[in-house]
């Protein structure tokens, strides 16, 4: 799964991967949904959480945000 990316990547890559706008990935890793490492003013993800946050929602124990985010994607 995601083969094209790196193993660590920007918020921008994390958008890319998930199909979602910029904010919504910056909104999710603010919010801790999704870990990040910051170095200095730059975000890294590790390809390794993006995986386990799609199992976590497949298995629904990310439901309340997947319903907060079309609810209110702006907050």
């Amino acid at each position: 799964m995601f083969d094209g990316f790196n193993d660590v990547v920007t918020v921008c890559e994390l958008a890319e991967m998930l199909k979602v706008g910029r904010n919504t990935a910056y909104e999710m890793v603010r919010a801790g949904i999704i870990p990040c490492v910051r170095i200095g003013r730059q975000i890294r993800v590790s390809k390794q959480a993006v995986v386990e946050y799609l199992s976590r929602c497949q298995t629904n124990e990310n439901r309340d945000w997947i319903v907060s985010a079309r609810i209110d994607p702006g907050s």
